[in-house]
Formats: structure tokens, sequence, C-alpha cells
């Protein structure tokens, strides 16, 4: 049954630990100190210290910041209960989880390695090192997610039938130097993000048809895809993206549009507009039996708010004060297989067109 729609009612936020754990960071690249160190502040968590193979980049990052850099890993793991946030790229992680002491706590920056290989990989040595890990997939823990879930939950969209995801940007590539060289790119490293929020939301797909490409202006692996998800008859999914509309922000764009039977819902994600310092997110909903579209007045931003609510739900987790680690590497897993599988439905030849008879 729909609930009578109050738009300041929706779930924005996770519960925070009652003790949260120390924090210890392994990576200081530039979104450690765009996302996850504004966050953990914000929130109160607290913050051991970070660990990077360059100590320097590590010792500059941690002086801005007031915290400790680890002089060598062996420190960083020597920190009682703590927390480990691999905030490293994907080649990094197996190496830094198999040396990470047994029954830990560990959030993994997205993606769950180069592959799905890399990632059945990943959760073997979690699951023998019985580890409580989860993906840094945190678009599901944004305030206007939350509220998204919160709202189609509610009844307020009636059956979700309809997944718009329309992106045509100017994305700064060069902020990530590691990508460099890397065969798997916009897939592997962004769309994961809204391929991981869709399975969230409207569970696995039945297959993926996608086509994802580079552009002649660059040298980045692939900035632009195309893919459909297959739910069946009942649902349609299409994402568009394109990191390479670099003709001013007139008609840029980043939104989702999902339709209901009997309501609808529009989200901004700002961040991506005018990357890293972005522009405001923004959700729209038009319940059911609503005359009008309303405004849900949103109390955080994608970043750096769902860094806090994404690591307050493994924290509660790691305490035993949530019975559910979302985005668990088991769960992480399957969103790691549908990007597999719209990485080979690409490379897959398509179906030739029928030549006009006769010729």
């Amino acid at each position: 049954m729909t609930e009578s729609f109050d738009p300041g009612a929706l779930r924005q936020w996770w519960p925070k630990p009652s003790k949260p754990r120390p924090i210890v960071i392994f990576g200081a690249g530039s979104i450690v100190g765009d996302a996850h160190l504004p966050a953990y502040r914000k929130a109160g968590f607290p913050v051991a210290g970070i660990y990077d193979p360059d100590h320097a980049k590590a010792a500059a990052l941690a002086n801005e910041w007031e915290i400790r850099a680890f002089e060598d890993e062996a420190a960083a793991f020597l920190v009682p209960d703590a927390i480990f946030d691999l905030a490293t790229p994907p080649a990094a992680h197996a190496a830094i989880l198999g040396r990470l002491p047994i029954g830990a706590a560990a959030l993994i920056q997205k993606p769950m390695g180069s592959d799905l290989d890399a990632a059945t990989a990943i959760l073997e040595i979690c699951r023998t090192r019985q580890l409580k890990a989860a993906v840094n997939f945190q678009l599901r823990f944004a305030p206007m997610m939350l509220a998204l879930k919160d709202a189609i939950a509610k009844g307020h969209l009636g059956e979700v039938v309809d997944f718009d995801a329309w992106l045509a940007l100017a994305t700064p590539w060069g902020f990530w130097p590691f990508l460099k060289g890397l065969p798997r790119i916009e897939i592997a490293m962004h769309s994961i993000h809204y391929l991981d929020l869709i399975r969230g939301l409207l569970g696995n797909p039945q297959g993926v048809h996608a086509k994802t490409i580079g552009h002649p202006n660059h040298d980045v692996a692939q900035t632009r895809t195309a893919a459909i998800l297959d739910y069946g008859d009942r649902v349609r999914c299409v994402l568009s993206v394109n990191h390479d509309h670099d003709f001013g922000r007139k008609f840029q764009a980043c939104e989702f549009r999902i339709s209901g039977t009997s309501g609808a819902a529009y989200v901004k994600l700002g961040v991506n507009l005018d990357y890293p310092k972005g522009e405001p997110d923004e959700l729209w909903i038009k319940p059911a039996g609503g005359s009008d579209w309303v405004a849900v007045p949103l109390e955080g931003a994608w970043f750096p708010d769902a860094f806090v609510n994404r690591m307050a739900n493994l924290q509660r987790f790691a305490a035993g004060e949530d019975n559910e680690l979302i985005g668990s590497v088991e769960d992480a897993w399957q969103t790691m297989a549908l990007v597999e599988a719209a990485y080979q439905s690409s490379a897959a030849p398509a179906t030739a067109i029928a030549p006009l008879p006769g010729q």
C-alpha cells in the first residue's frame, strides 16, 4: 500500500556506529583527499593513518589532514581493531587483503580487481581469511539514492518498469594517472557504479547487450558506452554514456530517469559535472496520486556523504549492529560478473544487417 508522500521523511542517512573503530587507509591518491578523508572527518570516524608505497605522497596528505603516515605496511597492519580502507588500484587489492589479520574488516575500492578472474581470486582470499569485506560501490549510499530506494519501497512509484541513465559530459581522466594503459576503463571504472546501483534497485538482469569504445581525440581505452540490461519483457533499462561531450556546460547531462507504473523519479548526479568541484545533486519525484513533481530536499551529496554512509554500514556490521553488509564481496562479485558480461558483449560481433535483395 502506498504511503502518503512526504519528501522530507525519505531516508538519506545510514545510522552511525555506536563506537567507531579506527580507519587505516591504504593509498594516498586524489580520491582519498577528495572523498574518504572529508567524509570520515565529517562523520567523526577516527583515522589512524595512511600508508602508501610513495611515502612522500602519503606524508604530504597526512600532514594536510593532521594524521599519521605509516612508514611501512607492517605498521599499518598492527593497528588494533582497525577498519582497513583499501583506496588502491585494482591490481593492488589482492596482495593487501592476503596480509590483513584473520577476521579483519575491510573496504575495497572498486572495481573488485581488474576483471572477473581477479574478482574471484579476491573473493576466495576474503573467504579464506574470514574477512568482513565490502566493495566501495558507494553510489548506493548517496543520500539521493537512499531516498530513491526508500521512495520505491514505500510504493511512491508503483512497480519500476523503466530506468534510463543518460550521461553527456567531459570527464578529466588525467586526474587518475594509474588508468593510463589499462585495457578496461569506462565500464570497469565508471559505469560500474551505475550497474551496481541498478542491481541494488532491480536485482540481477538476465543478460546485457553493450558496446564500449574510445574516442579519436585521446588514448583512453574506452570513454563511451551504450548498454541495455535485459530484465525480460516487463522492465526497460538503458545506459547511454559519453564522457567526450566537451563542448561547454550548456547541453551536458548526468541524470537518471526512473519510471514506475504510477509515479516517476529524476536524479541529477551533480559531482560528475565539472568534476571534482561538481554541482548540487537533485532528486525529483512525481509520486503516485500526486499532481506534480516534488523536489526532495537533499541533506548531502554523493561526494563525500555516500562515503560516510558506506563506512557506517561496514563499521556497524563489524560491530554486530547491522545484520547485513551491503555490497559485500559476495554481492559485489555479481556486479563484476555483470561488468564482465558487458565487455564480452562489446567484443562479440554484431548481428549483420541483411543486404538488399538482388545485391
